[in-house]
C-alpha cells in the first residue's frame, strides 16, 4: 500500500499517514488529545472541511499521495452525507466534492473516497487480522451506534437504528426514532435515561448489584445488542461480530452470547461469535485508506 492519508470524524478528527498497511508516524487529532463531541458538533461543515484540508497538509509535507480516506458518521453515498444525527450540520453535504475542492487549492491531488465511520473500522480489522477475502462485521459502541461491514456494499447499513423493541418509550435515539438499538446503547441515549448518573456509574452499579434499575437497564442493553447480532444472523448468516468503540468496555461477552442463543435457534445459523476490539484511531484510519484504495 503506497504512502496514503486516513481520517475518521466522531468525537474528534483524527487523520494519520499510512504506509504498507500501517499507520506510519502520531496522529493529529481535533481538538488537540481530548474528545469534545461538542466542538465537532458546533463546527459548520465548510469549516470541518478547512479543518480537515489544511491538516491533511500538514501531513502531506508537499509530498505525493497515492489515495486520501475520509470517514464520518451517518449515511454516506456517493461522496454525500445524506444523514448524520450525530452530526446534523452534515446531513446533505457533498463531503467528497467539498474536500476534493479544498485539497486542490491546497496543490493535493490524490484518489479520494468518503466512508461511513463504521464501515471504516471494518475494513481496519479485516487488514489487522489479514481477512481482506472475507467478510467483516463490527459494531462501534459511542455516542451513536455504528454498524460496520466490509468489503462495501450498496444499501444503507445503518445497523444502529434497526428496531429491537415495540416499546413507545424506548424514544432516545438521536434520529428521533422509536424502538431503535440507539436509543438503548448510545452514550447519549443512556444520558438522557439516567439524568442523574453517567453510563460508566449505571454499569458499575448494575455490577455491584446496588440499583436495581442499573441491574433490569444493563439486561436490557445486552439484550438490544443481542436482538441486533440475531437479525443481521437471520439475514445475512453466522460468523463472527467485531465490537469496538469506548462503550464496548461495558459489554459481558458471556451474557450477550447466552441472549443470542435464545434467539437464534436454527443449527445452520449457530456459528457465531464475538470479539470485542479495543477502540482505536488507528484501526479505522487504515480502514478509510483500505476503502479509499479500493474504491
Amino acid at each position: 500500500m503506497a504512502r496514503s492519508i486516513g481520517g475518521v470524524v466522531t468525537d474528534h478528527i483524527a487523520l494519520g499517514i499510512v504506509e504498507n498497511g500501517e499507520v506510519a508516524d502520531e496522529l493529529i487529532r481535533y481538538p488537540g488529545e481530548r474528545s469534545d463531541f461538542d466542538a465537532i458538533r458546533a463546527l459548520p461543515a465548510d469549516e470541518l472541511v478547512r479543518v480537515q484540508a489544511d491538516e491533511i497538509k500538514a501531513l502531506a509535507e508537499g509530498e505525493s499521495l497515492e489515495a486520501i480516506g475520509l470517514a464520518y458518521p451517518g449515511i454516506v453515498r456517493d461522496g454525500v452525507i445524506e444523514e448524520s444525527p450525530n452530526l446534523q450540520q452534515l446531513k446533505g453535504f457533498p463531503m467528497a466534492l467539498a474536500m476534493r475542492n479544498a485539497l486542490e487549492a491546497r496543490g493535493i491531488h490524490a484518489k479520494l473516497a468518503i466512508s461511513n465511520d463504521a464501515d471504516v473500522v471494518a475494513a481496519g480489522i479485516a487488514s489487522a487480522h489479514g481477512q481482506l477475502d472475507k467478510i467483516v462485521r463490527v459494531w462501534t459502541l459511542g455516542s451513536g451506534i455504528g454498524f460496520g461491514r466490509y468489503p462495501q456494499a450498496n444499501g444503507v447499513w445503518e445497523g444502529g437504528h434497526m428496531v429491537v423493541t415495540l416499546d413507545p418509550n424506548e424514544k432516545f435515539c438521536g434520529c428521533g426514532g422509536l424502538g431503535h438499538l440507539e436509543s438503548i446503547m448510545g452514550h447519549r441515549a443512556m444520558r438522557l435515561r439516567f439524568l442523574d448518573m453517567e453510563p460508566e456509574e449505571v454499569f458499575e452499579a448494575a455490577k455491584a448489584g446496588d440499583d436495581p434499575r442499573c441491574a433490569e437497564f444493563a439486561i436490557l442493553w445486552h439484550r438490544a445488542l443481542a436482538a441486533a447480532c440475531a437479525t443481521s444472523i437471520h439475514m445475512t448468516g453466522p460468523g463472527k461480530f467485531y465490537i469496538s468503540g469506548p462503550n464496548a468496555r461495558f459489554v459481558n461477552v458471556g451474557f450477550l452470547n447466552r441472549c443470542v442463543q435464545d434467539m437464534v435457534k436454527m443449527s445452520p445459523l449457530q456459528g457465531y461469535v464475538f470479539e470485542i476490539v479495543p477502540k482505536s484511531d488507528e484501526i479505522a484510519i487504515i480502514g478509510a485508506v483500505v476503502n479509499a484504495m479500493r474504491a
